[in-house]
């Protein structure tokens, strides 16, 4: 990419668009471009079309996203499957009319099937049923896919779909009730810490409540108090995670090195499954995950694994061997990426 061609990033307030534009930023990349979603609704087609046409980038990374965890993905089924839709389909289109260069649409290895054999390739994609609680998610997210890869077909575009691992990194979101697996403990763990040591008002002032027992009443809700923190399910499923800073590298890397031709041979009678899995191809039980955090932030108390709660599915593990052919490998372990987020968090709030 010309240091100097514009680059509209997506989502650039999020925890990959914040990291990709920090990687672009230190790499001399000075022409990017941005919209908060009340200066773009992504969701509206007449307001993409517009900043399409006004803004006219050259190169479009598409890290918008509706996004949350177990809970959120349930229960506004509706909500994910709509929203991702429409931002995809505005975004990738007018891509297309307004002659964008390159794109990189990011999607997520939810697409992949519930029960898809280990670790996960890119072929596995719609080979069987997806887990129920993402479903709806996981379909936008497969559209993006297809989009691309149809746009690239009949057009001739160079459009790249990836599908990163679990995320985690600064700027991810602590929602106790909305936020992911990795985030969601670091702040549970760590305010079952502050209970533990008696440091109230540092409790309340997290959690922008007035007294002592509302904070209570409302971490109890959460399954935390000042001797042990609860988490759903058994323990035992097992999970990856990528530090987003080593995600954003990746895709920077993609941006400059990687074409639709290089994501599928030449002699393919078929053209599909060209998306390129982003992880480390390294897996933790959410259990070890869970003693780990405990670790880095010190806290004294139990970890209760409620039995009688979903775990989502007991294995996800990408297989990144296609990104590694490519010239791309991971450089943050999941502990050392542990102790700068909990360091980061502590900092932000």
């Amino acid at each position: 990419m010309d240091k100097n061609a514009k680059i509209y990033v997506a989502g650039h307030r999020g925890l990959v668009g914040s990291a990709i534009i920090k990687n672009l930023n230190s790499k001399g990349y000075n022409n990017i471009i941005t919209a908060t979603h009340n200066e773009v609704d992504l969701t509206n087609s007449i307001a993409v079309e517009n900043f399409f046409q006004q803004n006219k980038p050259k190169y479009v990374i598409l890290a918008a996203a509706k996004v949350g965890g177990i809970i959120a993905n349930n229960t506004y089924r509706a909500d994910f499957i709509y929203e991702n839709l429409m931002i995809q389909n505005n975004v990738i289109h007018q891509s297309y009319v307004n002659g964008v260069k390159k794109l990189l649409f990011l999607g997520s290895t939810c697409i992949y099937p519930k029960n898809a054999h280990q670790p996960m390739d890119e072929d596995c994609l719609l080979t069987s049923e997806l887990e129920y609680t993402n479903e709806p998610y996981a379909i936008a997210k497969i559209a993006g896919i297809k989009m691309c890869e149809s746009y690239n077909i009949q057009y001739n575009t160079n459009f790249i779909s990836v599908m990163p691992t679990n995320l985690y990194g600064p700027n991810d979101n602590f929602d106790l009730e909305k936020s992911h697996v990795l985030p969601a403990l670091i702040r549970k763990i760590y305010l079952a810490k502050l209970l533990n040591e008696g440091k109230y008002e540092e409790v309340i002032k997290n959690l922008n409540v007035k007294t002592k027992q509302q904070a209570l009443d409302y971490l109890k809700n959460f399954g935390v108090d000042d001797k042990k923190v609860e988490i759903w399910g058994t323990g035992k499923p097992m999970r990856e995670f990528l530090w987003s800073e080593d995600m954003a590298d990746a895709c920077v890397f993609l941006m400059e090195k990687c074409n639709f031709k290089d994501t599928y041979s030449a002699n393919d009678k078929e053209i599909r499954n060209t998306h390129i899995n982003i992880g480390t191809g390294i897996e933790i039980s959410i259990k070890e995950l869970a003693e780990t955090i405990k670790e880095v932030v010190e806290f004294k108390g139990e970890l209760f694994f409620n039995h009688n709660k979903p775990d989502g599915t007991m294995r996800k593990l990408t297989n990144p061997k296609k990104l590694h052919n490519l010239g791309w490998k991971h450089k943050v372990e999941l502990k050392e990426g542990i102790t700068k987020l909990f360091n980061w968090y502590c900092i932000a709030i």
